[in-house]
């Protein structure tokens, strides 16, 4: 169910990363099915759940049949030209998409099939009642994505490079981090064994 924030709380935007080669699966993680539906699909259709201001997705290694799978979804999809760099280029891509308007980010990637709405409406509800921090994810024993990320953070989120993303950030302003814990979300699809664990509900 989608929660329309108050007029004075202060509104994020989206950005969902789908931009990688998916080198270890051998296949499009973005279009692995799930539940009948493509995984980022899936993602972005939860993520749009929280109201955001605006929402882009990140797009850079082709895929044939990705902008299918998002059709008639209200967010824009950005290229990130390269994305061959890693998961850093393909945030500073995003965060430099979103309208100024937005006072945070809340970033998601495509390949964690435990995420639910559920979780995101969470993290986005922990960071409005103290936006002048991040919240981030606890998962195996670390912090991680899904995150939102207030607009404080972004000059030191473009500083990242290489096949990173907002994690190291998170650790090392970890006074500045709020968790919302979500231990299914250490099961990712990096790999055929990965997509073999759930293929019980992958299609």
């Amino acid at each position: 169910m989608t929660h329309s924030p108050d007029g004075d709380a202060p509104r994020h935007g989206v950005i969902v990363l789908a931009a990688g080669s998916s080198s270890r699966l051998g296949r499009p993680k973005q279009l692995v099915m799930l539940d009948g539906e493509p995984l980022v699909r899936r993602v972005v259709r939860f993520a749009l759940e929280t109201s955001p201001l605006d929402a882009v997705v990140v797009t850079g290694a082709p895929v044939e049949g990705l902008d299918e799978a998002l059709h008639r979804l209200a967010a824009r999809h950005v290229r990130c030209d390269d994305h061959a760099q890693g998961m850093s280029a393909s945030l500073r891509t995003g965060l430099a998409a979103l309208t100024a308007d937005c006072a945070a980010a809340l970033v998601v990637l495509t390949d964690q099939p435990a995420l639910d709405a559920a979780h995101l409406e969470a993290l986005v509800s922990t960071w409005r009642a103290r936006p002048e921090h991040a919240v981030a994810s606890g998962y195996a024993d670390t912090l991680g994505v899904p995150a939102v990320l207030p607009r404080a953070w972004f000059t030191g989120l473009a500083t990242l490079q290489g096949d990173r993303g907002a994690r190291d950030l998170l650790r090392a302003r970890r006074a500045e981090v709020e968790i919302v814990a979500a231990p299914a979300l250490a099961a990712d699809l990096d790999t055929t064994g990965d997509l073999a664990r759930w293929s019980g509900r992958a299609d």
